[in-house]
């Protein structure tokens, strides 16, 4: 029997990452093996994985140096970054371009960057439909950091497959944006989508395919592909949240700037990016094709078939 091939995979213990790792331990048969690259490794999440049968390494993925190490051996590396420890977009491309220089480094033979739109290519800093932020260098901080940090990987040469996600539907477990009770004691869903669709995802299944691309490596290398489990208007996750929790479930639409104002870390940056949705939303759900991502995710979760799993864990305050 021939070597199993490395994908080491950043964030391991997170949300994308750690579907990655899941899904090429759970196929016995596939040619892959996982390296779970991670801060912590004694962390729980870490000594989960690694009962699995993962290979655990502990990175930092501030250290060019330290990558390299993690990269040493492996054919394909799974590239993302977590905005929302730092809300420093400086700092994310920073990581970007440390991770492609050591992924060049290592030779490897596919990466897949896990990337969003640079907003300013569609909104540009000077149009004041929405507020530009982070000293004026950008509209929405954690899509354009992303965006911007694509040439790291070209500049490199690198065999890339820039991979577009989606609105994670736990965002409504971890992120509080699940419907909350209002001064009437009833359920409603506070997000600025306005009337129109929102692509999400579960972030399992990003896991999932990002597996599948790998695997299918010659077929997605050089291109851009965007993933996504629904296109789903506020009305149609409201209705779908009464459906599953069994009460009635409102829809509010709440005004951008409204939301901007919220205070809490990063709620203009949110704010922003709900606006950019809403107003390119033709673009956002188009290169986020739902038959696409079925063809190379069989088992894709619908909104209904996420929540129907996870309804118990979405917080109603």
């Amino acid at each position: 029997m021939s070597e199993k091939k490395i994908i080491a995979v950043l964030g391991a213990t997170g949300a994308q990452g750690g579907g990655l790792v899941r899904s090429i331990l759970s196929d016995k048969s596939g040619g892959f093996t996982a390296r779970a690259l991670t801060r912590n490794i004694n962390s729980d999440k870490a000594k989960t994985l690694a009962a699995m049968g993962a290979e655990v390494v502990a990175v930092d993925i501030d250290d060019e140096e330290s990558l390299r190490k993690a990269f040493d051996g492996a054919y394909g590396v799974y590239a993302v970054t977590f905005f929302w420890e730092h809300f420093s977009p400086e700092k994310e491309k920073a990581q970007a371009q440390s991770i492609a220089k050591a992924a060049k480094f290592a030779g490897v033979k596919h990466i897949i960057w896990s990337t969003l739109e640079d907003t300013r290519k569609f909104i540009p800093l000077t149009d004041d439909r929405m507020p530009t932020l982070g000293d004026g260098k950008y509209k929405v901080p954690h899509f354009d950091a992303k965006g911007e940090s694509n040439k790291y990987f070209t500049e490199q040469y690198l065999p890339v497959t820039f991979l577009l996600t989606s609105f994670y539907w736990e965002n409504f477990i971890y992120f509080g944006m699940g419907p909350k009770k209002g001064a009437d004691g009833k359920l409603a869903l506070n997000i600025p989508v306005g009337d129109r669709k929102l692509p999400g995802i579960a972030a399992e299944d990003i896991g999932k395919s990002a597996y599948s691309i790998f695997k299918n490596g010659n077929q997605f290398i050089g291109k851009t592909v965007g993933i996504s489990g629904g296109h789903l208007t506020g009305k149609m996750m409201a209705d779908s949240f009464s459906k599953a929790l069994g009460q009635e479930v409102a829809y509010n639409a709440v005004p951008f700037d409204v939301f901007r104002s919220f205070g809490f870390p990063g709620a203009d940056d949110l704010g922003n990016m709900f606006q950019f949705n809403h107003d390119f939303a033709d673009y956002f759900c188009g290169v986020r094709d739902i038959d696409f991502s079925k063809s190379i995710n069989p088992s894709l979760q619908s909104f209904d078939q996420w929540l129907e799993e996870n309804k118990t864990k979405i917080p109603l305050e």
